[in-house]
């Protein structure tokens, strides 16, 4: 009996392995979508701003997209204003603004917070060793980017400077692609 109970005892306490699959979002036009939709996709998460020195990094981030998606490869777009109010505008003219400059054809989600005291879930996960089990990652700037495997877990954080043509990013989405 006590071997019965001790086995309860570890199943309730256990850590539950958490995924992105877990999160349901709001994309641009303020549809709810469940991130399962991506089960067994390459997900690259980004959080992203139109006033930002690194927003040109819309471009690259499409290519890779477009390049990839064949493959299996999504990139989830998510705003946030947490940088110098470098992302004022309304989901609306957001939406217009990557669709417009920069062609965006990948899913673009709401605006939401990407760090401190009302920190979006999804990011809290992202961000957070303790809860992704990977890497403790706090966002630092806009364009920072999260690989997930097809498995919905985090693979790596990628710094919001580091260029999606980067030689080392490429590699890690192909590894990542390749994996049963």
């Amino acid at each position: 009996m006590k071997s019965i109970l001790l086995a309860v005892f570890i199943l309730l306490t256990a850590p539950v392995s958490k995924t992105i699959y877990d999160f349901k979002m709001k994309d641009i036009d303020g549809k709810e979508v469940s991130l399962a939709d991506y089960k067994g996709k390459v997900v690259m998460i980004v959080n992203v701003a139109s006033l930002c020195g690194n927003t040109p990094q819309y471009k690259d981030i499409q290519a890779l997209y477009l390049k990839y998606q064949s493959q299996g490869l999504v990139v989830l777009g998510f705003p946030a204003n947490n940088f110098m109010s470098q992302e004022p505008g309304s989901n609306e003219k957001i939406k217009t603004f990557c669709t417009t400059e920069y062609h965006v054809t990948f899913p673009m989600f709401s605006k939401i917070s990407v760090k401190g005291s009302d920190i979006d879930p999804l990011y809290k996960y992202l961000t957070s060793k303790s809860e992704n089990g990977v890497v403790e990652a706090p966002v630092k700037w806009n364009f920072q980017k999260f690989l997930i495997g097809k498995d919905g877990k985090v693979i790596s954080s990628i710094g919001n400077h580091t260029s999606v043509t980067e030689p080392e990013v490429i590699k890690q989405v192909e590894t990542a692609l390749a994996a049963k």
